[in-house]
């Protein structure tokens, strides 16, 4: 192949060809030839990363040139609906507001990540942002992975717009026949101005009158192709994607490089530290007998059943096994929840346990994202050292949402190792999603981070982010050189770069991604 990386910073850097290199890595002379550091491994990974960064720079350089609607408010509608709110916005929830209506009323489309940690209130922000688009006359769109965040999400929406006028409609897979057209009437009349949904927002029936902006909640749940046909249902639609996933630094600038990005770092006021304590398997007695004295106070339990090497068969075994010895206690009072159930058996469950009847839910990690259950302040994970620690406080998370006092509880095995240990101990001493996530990434690896699959991060296969962090800036600086200078890659270099791309599967995601 002929040469795209600029030969000075080649020699200066002592690494050897790509042809060299690829070699070098499949037939190796010592094990030093694959260490992060060995000047093969350096040199592939920064092929990789500048091909990650060439690319989102071209899909944001898209972006921009795409023309928006410069949506100019008085910011009355955003004023009713916040009166309608019981808290004061926090500073983060202020910036982050900021930013969407000046992206609002610019005249290039909103391509923006709002990111904040679980219980951040980034439902809150969107909904904010939502009301400029609809006090302008346009239809907004909501949409949420499930049928239980759906309706979850509708009932909180629907309670803060009412008093403001604002006419909102839910619509899932499950709507079916009269009741499914008059929603469908009403959003190609206009009549409905806000709907919140499900997958079903995507079907070719759905047609809007004016979708102007649309808001994507937990957006690694949704393919890029998905994304794009609910945006390709409006003219040059505002986009808001939203995740609970706190991701490192490092990875939010090779992930997200294509948008902007707003972060949520605090807490609405009122909300309590989570007491979190690491107790050995041993005393499970001890554990059934508290999580009994906190159901006779009218508390609400989660218990969280072990993974079992991502078997699912395993993990319900697990999960039922350990509902009927509770039920054996506790009676009725108790329920399971997994993903094998059907989504109307699931919403019941959610709905006894958020209301009256069930104050015990013995469930998989089915409740990891999302639900809300103020009334829910204990949580019991039964091997703990099983999870990986974005996964452990994205469960947390579900806890400790109301104004009580709340504890979890990380049951583990007698002797756990010591990566296991280090994974309790983050845990135990800090709630900061950021913190926990950047030392997830630095003991598991971008490639191993537990969750990569579910957070959507690109897999790097040659890229170790700690041994390689100072490339990662390089990478992103030599991109933005080369685009000043040749945009459309039309030089030497830049064909020979169209190759880079290539090579690593960039191509595709440009065409793709450049819709948003």
């Amino acid at each position: 192949f002929p040469e795209w990386q600029d030969p000075v910073y080649l020699n200066r850097q002592d690494w050897p060809t790509w042809k060299q290199a690829v070699l070098l890595i499949h037939t190796p002379e010592h094990q030093s030839d694959l260490e992060p550091m060995s000047p093969a491994r350096r040199r592939l990974a920064y092929d990789q990363l500048l091909a990650n960064q060439l690319a989102l720079r071209l899909i944001r350089g898209q972006m921009r040139r795409t023309p928006g609607r410069a949506m100019n408010s008085t910011y009355t509608l955003l004023k009713k609906v916040e009166k309608a709110f019981p808290f004061k916005l926090t500073y983060s929830q202020k910036v982050a507001l900021d930013e969407i209506t000046a992206d609002m009323s610019s005249s290039l489309r909103m391509h923006r990540l709002l990111q904040g940690d679980v219980g951040s209130g980034k439902t809150i922000v969107a909904l904010l942002g939502m009301t400029i688009a609809i006090e302008a006359g346009y239809q907004t769109a909501f949409l949420a992975p499930t049928e239980i965040l759906a309706q979850q999400h509708f009932d909180t929406i629907k309670s803060l717009v009412e008093d403001a006028g604002i006419r909102a409609a839910l619509y899932t897979g499950r709507d079916k026949g009269k009741k499914r057209q008059s929603i469908l009437d009403n959003l190609s009349s206009g009549d409905t101005q806000l709907v919140v949904g499900t997958h079903a927002l995507f079907q070719e029936g759905v047609v809007f009158r004016d979708l102007a902006m649309a808001v994507i909640d937990e957006q690694h749940r949704f393919g890029v192709h998905q994304r794009m046909s609910l945006v390709e249902k409006g003219q040059s639609v505002d986009l808001l994607v939203m995740t609970a996933t706190p991701i490192p630094r490092t990875l939010t600038l090779t992930t997200y490089g294509d948008m902007e990005v707003s972060r949520l770092t605090e807490k609405p006021a009122g909300r309590l530290p989570i007491d979190t304590r690491t107790i050995s398997v041993s005393r499970l007695n001890e554990v059934i007998a508290a999580v009994g004295r906190a159901i006779s106070r009218e508390t609400k339990v989660y218990w969280i059943c072990p993974m079992i090497e991502e078997s699912e068969v395993l993990d319900l075994a697990a999960a039922e096994e350990r509902f009927l010895n509770l039920q054996s206690l506790f009676g009725d009072r108790v329920a399971l929840i997994h993903g094998k159930m059907k989504g109307s058996e699931k919403d019941a469950v959610m709905k006894s346990f958020s209301k009256k009847g069930i104050d015990v839910l013995v469930a998989t990690t089915v409740v990891e994202v999302g639900v809300d259950v103020p009334e829910a302040t204990v949580m019991v994970i039964e091997h703990a050292e099983r999870f990986g620690l974005a996964q452990l406080h994205q469960l947390r998370g579900r806890i400790g949402r109301g104004s009580q006092k709340s504890s979890c509880l990380l049951l583990h095995t007698g002797n756990p190792s010591a990566l296991a240990r280090d994974r309790l101990e983050t845990m135990r001493k800090t709630q900061d999603g950021f913190l926990i996530a950047e030392r997830d990434l630095y003991l598991r690896g971008a490639g191993d981070l537990m969750g990569a699959r579910q957070s959507g991060l690109p897999e790097y296969k040659l890229v170790d982010f700690i041994e390689h962090a100072n490339l990662i800036q390089t990478a992103q600086t030599d991109a933005k050189l080369i685009l000043e200078n040749d945009p459309n890659l039309l030089t030497d270099r830049g064909r020979h770069l169209r190759l880079l791309l290539y090579l690593f599967e960039q191509d595709s995601g440009v065409k793709f991604l450049k819709k948003g």
